[in-house]
């Protein structure tokens, strides 16, 4: 009798646990009354993940109490653990919080005194012109030194510019070329790390927050996440997280360890 109880509550426990692992399609939507795409939704139990539609319709793959990550650029980002009544309907609707930047505190300094030659000359202004702001073409920000070609541009049949060949010779150029680059980069990974915000890296991967922004280094330089990101290809840009974290991690823990 006891054997036969005993095989029973195996059946039963077997029968319990492949239910609970039985991965289904589950449907869902971010209700949200504006920019609901891409949306990023990632469960991170499995690592499978899904970018929400323009209504904010996504599909993704999961399993009980399986536990999903929803981020986006406008909003906090929110955990939600697939309940048995979710896994049953095969579908959920989630609500997210928006993330309201402050503004600095602004003072009013001069006051007008209805001369406009005067009014306009008392006026500070801290920033770069923009010609976009009065609907008319014309170059934005401060110009870039440029780097002439060696050959061609430097050294000609008729002249040479002793000033760019000098830059040449001690490297100047070549160090500008490199500091342009990290500049380009760390503008990119600034980016991204404002799109996805630390908590997510940390949610998903495990990161850090103080390591966030050297983890999206790394996948700068040695992937096409920037390309992607530009241009919005959000899938491709969640793949190399998910190819690179593993390592980072294991490297992060080596060091905790010699620490």
């Amino acid at each position: 009798m006891n054997v036969i109880k005993s095989y029973f509550s195996l059946l039963c426990l077997c029968f319990f646990t492949s239910t609970t692992a039985q991965i289904i399609l589950l449907e869902g939507r971010v209700t949200n009354p504006d920019e609901v795409e891409n949306i990023h939704v990632l469960n991170t139990t499995s690592r499978y993940n899904s970018i929400t539609d323009q209504e904010g319709k996504f599909i993704i793959e999961a399993r009980r109490y399986d536990t999903l990550v929803f981020s986006g650029i406008k909003y906090f980002s929110k955990k939600v653990v697939v309940t048995d009544k979710m896994y049953a309907q095969k579908h959920l609707t989630v609500s997210l919080i928006i993330l309201l930047n402050e503004l600095d505190e602004v003072f009013l300094g001069n006051t007008l005194s209805g001369d406009l030659l005067k009014d306009v000359g008392s006026i500070n202004t801290n920033e770069d012109f923009n010609f976009d702001d009065v609907g008319i073409p014309g170059f934005k920000g401060k110009p870039q030194e440029k780097i002439p070609n060696l050959v061609g541009q430097v050294i000609t049949p008729l002249s040479v510019d002793v000033e760019a060949l000098y830059k040449h010779i001690t490297g100047y150029y070549k160090a500008l070329k490199k500091m342009r680059k990290w500049r380009s980069e760390d503008y990119v990974a600034t980016e991204i790390l404002t799109y996805y915000t630390a908590s997510f890296f940390l949610d998903a991967y495990g990161i850090p927050e103080n390591r966030t922004y050297d983890f999206i280094m790394l996948c700068i330089e040695s992937s096409d996440i920037e390309k992607d990101f530009k241009i919005k290809n959000y899938n491709g840009v969640l793949t190399i997280f998910k190819e690179k974290f593993p390592d980072y991690v294991y490297q992060l823990s080596l060091i905790k360890k010699e620490n």
